[in-house]
């Protein structure tokens, strides 16, 4: 063999390596009920916030726990704690990616873990509102 050929193949030996680390990072997003089935493995939530409960959290007496109630799209319900401050506009988030570990009823979240609010687009106006506002600039 030739000294590329071995450099090649030995180049595509470390790229197909990488890709199979790679492929273990991948995850899925769970239900409440199949994150309760794999207790204390790190799992990927999507949920809405279940504004029926309060959300607890004193940023004097502790800043860095957080609790709420989660529903997601099937219906299940969840507690949620989080070690750490509590994230800006929750309250008005329409989904939220949690990644964290269930330990019973409760699903917990590290800081190392998080949350991502996915809010409502502040993009999204009425036409007629925008039209007039666009012809009072003008």
């Amino acid at each position: 063999m030739k000294r590329l050929h071995i450099i090649l193949l030995v180049f595509i030996a470390i790229a197909i390596g990488l890709l199979v680390s790679f492929m273990g990072n991948l995850s899925t997003y769970e239900t409440i009920a199949s994150a309760r089935q794999k207790e204390g493995k790190s799992v990927t939530i999507i949920a809405k916030l279940d504004n029926s409960q309060p959300i607890e959290y004193n940023p004097v007496k502790d800043p860095n726990y957080l609790s709420f109630h989660i529903e997601d799209t099937l219906g299940n319900h969840a507690k949620v704690i989080y070690h750490y401050g509590k994230p800006y506009d929750m309250e008005k988030a329409e989904r939220i990616v949690l990644r964290g570990k269930m330990n019973g009823d409760v699903f917990e979240i590290s800081q190392k873990d998080g949350i991502l609010i996915k809010c409502p687009s502040k993009y999204k106006d009425d036409p007629e509102t925008a039209r007039k506002n666009l012809s009072q600039t003008q």
